[in-house]
């Protein structure tokens, strides 16, 4: 078992690669992305699971310990920010799923899948248009975070980082899939420390993940 993690207490955070979002002369907040380290109890997984008392993750943390990377778009006018993001990193893919019993054939089996630790040997990129959910990255000390992304959310994981997927109690989220290329969704359960993807990332955060 991960021993309990150092606190630290920071109730949310907000990031945009860009900045505020902009709306004319005033800027906007948006509510913030939350991340804790989770505790290791068997009950329902779409359940919150914090530790007792709540450590929560600042985004700085959660990038300099993980390599994520985080921005929050305007949910309601997010094309021109969007874009900006994709030319800038070779996103040239996209395509939208949608997460519930209703919209996703073999639900039960798939989030089944999506809830085993695995990793991929690209990015992970999901911006969330409705609903919520949550993903669980492993720390320096192979802790779990969970990362809440609700609408507006971008989340960006890098290849060869141990990583999952679940819903939350609400049951539903539809999000945009985002690749570089042809899409390639193969996951590769624990353990895969042999894959070149994943050498590379330990590599990565032992040396410091650089800004991006």
């Amino acid at each position: 078992m991960a021993q309990r993690p150092p606190r630290h207490l920071c109730n949310n955070f907000y990031h945009s690669g860009y900045g505020d979002i902009e709306l004319g002369q005033k800027r906007k907040k948006h509510k913030m992305v939350k991340a804790w380290y989770m505790d290791t109890s068997d009950e329902d997984k779409r359940n919150e699971h914090h530790l007792l008392p709540p450590e929560y993750v600042t985004l700085e943390k959660l990038r300099a310990d993980t390599g994520v990377l985080y921005w929050k778009l305007d949910e309601k006018n997010f094309e021109p920010e969007l874009e900006k993001i994709k030319s800038s990193r070779g996103y040239s893919y996209s395509d939208v799923i949608q997460v519930s019993p209703e919209k996703l054939q073999n639900y039960e089996e798939k989030l089944k899948n999506f809830y085993e630790e695995h990793i991929h040997t690209d990015e992970e990129i999901r911006f969330v248009l409705e609903g919520s959910g949550y993903f669980d990255v492993r720390d320096k000390e192979d802790n779990w975070i969970r990362i809440e992304v609700t609408p507006g959310d971008l989340l960006i994981l890098p290849a060869g980082i141990y990583h999952r997927f679940t819903l939350d109690t609400k049951n539903y989220i539809k999000a945009m899939r985002l690749f570089v290329g042809v899409p390639v969704w193969t996951p590769h359960n624990r353990p895969a420390d042999d894959m070149d993807a994943r050498k590379e990332y330990v590599k990565r955060q032992k040396e410091g993940f650089s800004e991006e």
